[in-house]
């Protein structure tokens, strides 16, 4: 018997969430929770499984063995304690929560029923975005000494009842998408050390919402001198996103480009500089987000079967909101906030 999904959410990315769990083999799809009836509906006929409107009805289910969350994320604490009070293994959507006592919280109820949490950050799974890390690991550019990821895209699909362009509900911006970069950033610099400081600024190009911003940018300070540089933007075009490292040996240069950021025919290329020429590293394997969100289900099937801690950990996911926090702390006072 494969391992049992309910899914909590069944919005745009939501429903990227039940079509990979039906792909993947030894997980199986029994139910969906959606707040609105049209999505109820769409889900009933896609996916022919029983579907709720209250999920405390799915985790009542005795047959469901993890609850993937998929919902705005002020919810996510409230929804994430509940599914672990009932016994469930727990796939949660990034950002973990909206402050870092609620991470806790959802930690210790994970600890205290010896239950799998798993943090959707999915990028770690990417061939491209994993390929920068394997190669920092080998030491390929010897010592790591300045780091720049940088997102340009797009604004935001308001998401269900506008809850993204709400900061009731999403929290900042800097939660919503750069939460990722933040997360790659502490991932890709573990064998440096943790971060020490971090100093920010952000804007919005809206002066009707200015806590909710449209640019941001975060230096995050390691041991040595090391630094990271975290830029985002979401008033421009497309959607492309590049990882640059540079170390006491060599460079690195990757980047993802598409239409959209699920775009399936978007370019990607990892370059490596050794010091004196240049080489173009092959990518096994498809990347973008749809891609590395199917490995996250294999991923959180693999760690419930075999009984191992998942690629991402509950720690991990307070460790990026945290950051988070601390770059929002920076924007609103104008200092560097020590870690």
């Amino acid at each position: 018997m494969g391992v049992r999904f309910g899914l909590i959410g069944y919005g745009a990315w939501g429903r990227y969430h039940a079509r990979s769990i039906e792909e993947v083999e030894g997980a199986e799809l029994v139910a969906i929770c959606a707040r609105s009836e049209r999505s109820r509906q769409e889900a009933r006929e896609e996916h022919k499984v029983e579907v709720y409107s209250d999920y405390r009805e799915l985790l009542a289910r005795k047959d469901v063995d993890v609850v993937d969350v998929v919902v705005p994320s002020h919810l996510h604490a409230e929804i994430a304690s509940a599914a672990l009070g009932a016994g469930k293994h727990l796939l949660l959507e990034k950002p973990m929560a909206l402050t870092v006592k609620d991470c806790d919280r959802i930690i210790e109820a994970a600890a205290k029923r010896n239950l799998t949490l798993y943090v959707g950050h999915e990028a770690r799974l990417s061939p491209l975005w994993g390929g920068v890390k394997k190669m920092l690991q080998e030491g390929r550019i010897g010592e790591v000494r300045y780091g720049v990821v940088d997102l340009w895209r797009i604004p935001y699909r308001r998401g269900s009842r506008g809850w993204r362009y709400d900061p009731a509900q999403v929290g900042s911006w800097i939660l919503e998408e750069p939460i990722h970069f933040y997360d790659l950033a502490r991932w890709y610099m573990a064998d440096v050390g943790k971060p020490i400081s971090v100093y920010a600024c952000a804007n919005s190009k809206d002066p009707g919402r200015p806590e909710l911003y449209d640019n941001s940018a975060a230096l995050l300070n390691f041991p040595g001198g090391a630094y990271v540089l975290i830029s985002h933007t979401i008033a421009a075009f497309g959607y492309t996103q590049t990882v640059k490292f540079t170390g006491t040996e060599g460079a690195l240069l990757a980047q993802w480009s598409g239409a959209l950021d699920r775009d399936e025919g978007a370019r990607y290329r990892l370059i490596y500089f050794d010091g004196e020429k240049t080489e173009e590293i092959p990518i096994p394997q498809p990347a973008g987000e749809v891609y590395e969100l199917r490995r996250e289900i294999e991923e959180m099937v693999n760690a419930i079967q075999e009984g191992r801690e998942p690629p991402v950990t509950g720690e991990d996911g307070r460790e990026a909101v945290r950051l988070c926090l601390a770059a929002e702390e920076s924007v609103r006072t104008g200092q560097v906030i020590m870690l």
